[in-house]
């Protein structure tokens, strides 16, 4: 039961690291005709997407970091107990791969 906190850091892990080889092009929305542009000339979209990728570079590090963090909780912790801090982790963990996941469906 102990190591399940960290095989779904690992996995989570190496579905992040796969994630570039699986690039999915993300097309316009069909609904829309013109693209907004801001008042620099930028496209909207294009802002927000980079925006959303800054983000998501930020959080995959923050979640490696709190994977590492996971990682010297449990072998700190005895076999037979896991302490409620190590289990608030893996939850944190959990929420962090949610809001990545969460950004990279954006439409």
């Amino acid at each position: 039961m102990r190591h399940i906190p960290l095989l779904l850091v690992v996995l989570v892990t190496l579905a992040l690291a796969q994630a570039p080889q699986d690039t999915v092009p993300v097309a316009p929305p069909a609904n829309s005709s013109a693209d907004v542009r801001l008042p620099n000339g930028k496209s909207q979209r294009d802002e927000i997407l980079k925006a959303e990728h800054a983000e998501n570079l930020k959080d995959a590090a923050k979640l490696v970091d709190m994977a590492q963090d996971l990682r010297e909780s449990l072998e700190k912790d005895d076999r037979y107990v896991l302490s409620l801090a190590t289990l608030k982790k893996t939850e944190d963990i959990e929420k962090l791969v949610k809001k990545i996941r969460t950004r990279l469906r954006h439409d």
